[in-house]
């Protein structure tokens, strides 16, 4: 395991640049943490979130912090609030809490224990959620200055390694709810898969590799399309206008993801694209995108980030 992490750092990863490893507790990233404190010469702290939203959300930290010190790696609780009433619901709001305090860490790179098994149910979570390449190419093992050395490394061997270094973790209990889609897949979905087709969750993340490759394509396309409006929003609708379809909504969805905002589904981006381009003068389309409001205003489609409810800043200023 310490070979894999450290083929995956040397690929990005320059002599003194700070990591910062997420620390749940559980297994996944239990092995993680293990496998770079094996690494010698790192600059390496480890971030637990803590959401409060067990009763053992406390032991957990408190777990996280005893573990990181037999190790001898620097150790970071945050706490956070979790929105209740998400429209994504409270698993999806608790992780944009938990990307969010992954975000604020200072350090050069965030490293987490996302593996195989967890690209192919994010893949297949993706697809039945109606995504388009963006969902379908699921995870990456670089994503700005995120790394995860593990993703091509499936639960039974992180967990064969958890047992061969004796190594303590913690269950979430939440993760046996089936009621939740992310472990409906987990538990009821992908064993079924396996049964069948054994070499499910190394195709499907295989799928997902080949889906990324080709969104990399689509990303050079809509700078293509896009030229010097390529770097941000504000768009001109006249641009989208003059592109196809398929392309105007390609562009669309790459400044979206360009700025970090969650990607709808391709039947609702091509809903927005229709309003924004085919609504009458005096009208003025919107819609919220998680933490962000995309509208028409005068001939241009901008952005703003919406906080509680109100407009915080903008993304760039309507064309003259």
């Amino acid at each position: 395991m310490p070979a894999v992490v450290a083929a995956c750092l040397a690929r990005y990863v320059r002599p003194g640049q700070r990591l910062v490893a997420g620390l749940s507790g559980g297994v996944d990233s239990i092995v993680l943490l293990h496998a770079l404190s094996r690494l010698d010469g790192l600059p390496l702290s480890a971030l637990h979130v803590h959401h409060g939203l067990s009763p053992n959300a406390d032991r957990w930290a408190e777990f996280c912090a005893q573990t990181c010190a037999r190790l001898r790696v620097p150790f970071d609780c945050v706490r956070v609030a979790v929105e209740r009433g998400s429209r994504d619901g409270l698993e999806g709001a608790a992780r944009r809490a938990r990307h969010a305090a992954l975000a604020a860490a200072e350090a050069d790179w965030i490293v987490l224990a996302h593996h195989r098994d967890d690209q192919a149910e994010t893949l297949l979570f993706n697809l039945l959620r109606g995504a388009g390449f963006a969902g379908a190419a699921a995870m990456r093992e670089r994503s700005g200055r995120l790394l995860r050395p593990l993703l091509a490394v499936g639960r039974s061997e992180i967990e064969a390694y958890a047992r061969a270094q004796r190594l303590d973790w913690v269950e979430d209990e939440s993760n046996a709810d089936i009621r939740r889609s992310r472990n409906f897949l987990r538990r009821n979905v992908l064993p079924d898969l396996r049964r069948r087709f054994p070499a499910a969750a190394e195709n499907l993340a295989a799928a997902a590799a080949r889906f990324a490759e080709g969104l990399d394509l689509l990303d050079a396309l809509a700078r293509a399309d896009l030229g010097e409006m390529a770097e941000d929003f504000p768009l001109s609708c006249a641009t989208l206008a003059g592109l196809d379809e398929a392309r105007a909504r390609n562009a669309l969805r790459y400044l979206l993801a360009k700025r970090g905002v969650q990607i709808p589904s391709e039947a609702r981006l091509r809903e927005l694209l229709r309003q924004f381009l085919s609504a009458a003068q005096d009208r003025h389309p919107q819609a919220r995108l998680g933490d962000y409001r995309l509208f028409r205003r005068r001939g241009a489609i901008l952005l703003e980030k919406v906080d509680a409810g109100k407009t915080a800043r903008s993304a760039g200023q309507t064309p003259r």
